[in-house]
């Protein structure tokens, strides 16, 4: 684990935007920064957090575990779905293939929890028993199992606005995905999150719930790309204490961005205007739970790069850029 001295240092120097033209034509995006070129593009992960489909932050080390973290999941389900990674030239960057993404996020849930107003668990607890599409059971307690996991999409807006809750036969129906991309996707998103689900168990966690971008690649076949399993797409509990915080109607010990998320509902913010500014003993605890995460996720210790951010990335994609001529 990162000492607490370090975290405290890095948090004035996060990679908060990125600049850098030589590299291709920038789209920035929630937290990562696309930079276009021909057949590919580079995603630099930058420490933003982003709660609410709103950016509320940075959290120190974050772009290089949720970059490293999305590695080493590509490479770990290569063999359940195909997906963009081509390659890794800096802790906060990976090159991937240009794939044609679907209007779709695909969210797969394993259980009955989130804080949102969208959340699977805010409905159910106002008395809804259809969300997205999928009847659900009476009787379920905040944090339960359900009885299968089950896809939830959404739309995807553009940056500063909210995705929406959607379903198969809604989405369908809009003419915003075609019925063999949805079915098709549908099955990698359950393959991917079996496969997460049973690494988690072997780690001591649970995998709560998370979502995939797909697109098309150049020879129109899916192609999975954006992250996987990350901390940021998806929420992780440990599974020891589980059963024992569903008996005292408590939530979970997390390991994910939920914390920031419920620290930003005790405080009155779900969405709307600017958000609270998170202080450094916020973000800090944030980092920890991130590199705990990554940790505990891959089995290997977190080795942070402590170099100023943009030299780094400028020197090594430099670097890489060289060596494909």
């Amino acid at each position: 684990m990162v000492e607490a001295s370090v975290l405290e240092e890095q948090c004035s120097r996060t990679l908060l935007d990125t600049d850098f033209p030589e590299f291709g034509k920038r789209v920035p995006g929630k937290v990562r920064d696309a930079y276009l070129q021909s057949g590919r593009r580079l995603l630099l992960a930058t420490d933003r957090i982003s709660a609410f489909d709103v950016i509320v932050g940075t959290i120190p080390f974050k772009g290089q575990l949720l970059n490293q973290l999305a590695a080493f999941w590509f490479e770990r389900t290569r063999m359940v779905a195909r997906n963009h990674l081509l390659a890794v030239p800096d802790p906060a960057v990976s090159v991937v293939q240009e794939c044609r993404v679907l209007p779709v996020e695909f969210v797969v849930r394993g259980y009955l929890a989130g804080v949102s107003d969208t959340s699977i668990w805010t409905a159910y607890a106002r008395g809804e028993r259809e969300y997205c599409g999928h009847r659900l059971p009476e009787g379920l307690r905040k944090n339960d199992r359900l009885p299968e996991p089950i896809l939830t999409p959404t739309t995807k807006a553009p940056r500063g606005r909210h995705d929406e809750l959607a379903s198969r036969a809604g989405l369908l129906s809009s003419g915003a995905i075609s019925e063999a991309h949805f079915d098709a996707a549908e099955r990698i998103a359950l393959d991917l999150f079996a496969e997460g689900t049973a690494w988690a168990e072997k780690q001591g966690l649970i995998l709560v719930d998370t979502k995939y971008e797909i697109g098309l690649d150049p020879e129109g076949e899916l192609c999975v790309v954006d992250e996987i399993h990350t901390s940021d797409s998806s929420r992780y509990w440990h599974r020891k204490g589980y059963e024992q915080s569903l008996e005292a109607d408590r939530n979970p010990k997390a390991l994910d961005k939920e914390y920031v998320r419920t620290w930003l509902v005790d405080r009155g913010y779900r969405g709307d205007g600017d958000p609270p500014e998170l202080p450094e003993n916020v973000r800090c605890e944030a980092a920890r739970r991130y590199i705990e995460a990554y940790e505990r996720i891959t089995g290997s210790p977190f080795e942070p790069s402590l170099e100023e951010p943009e030299a780094r990335i400028r020197e090594n994609l430099r670097d890489f850029s060289s060596q494909k001529v």
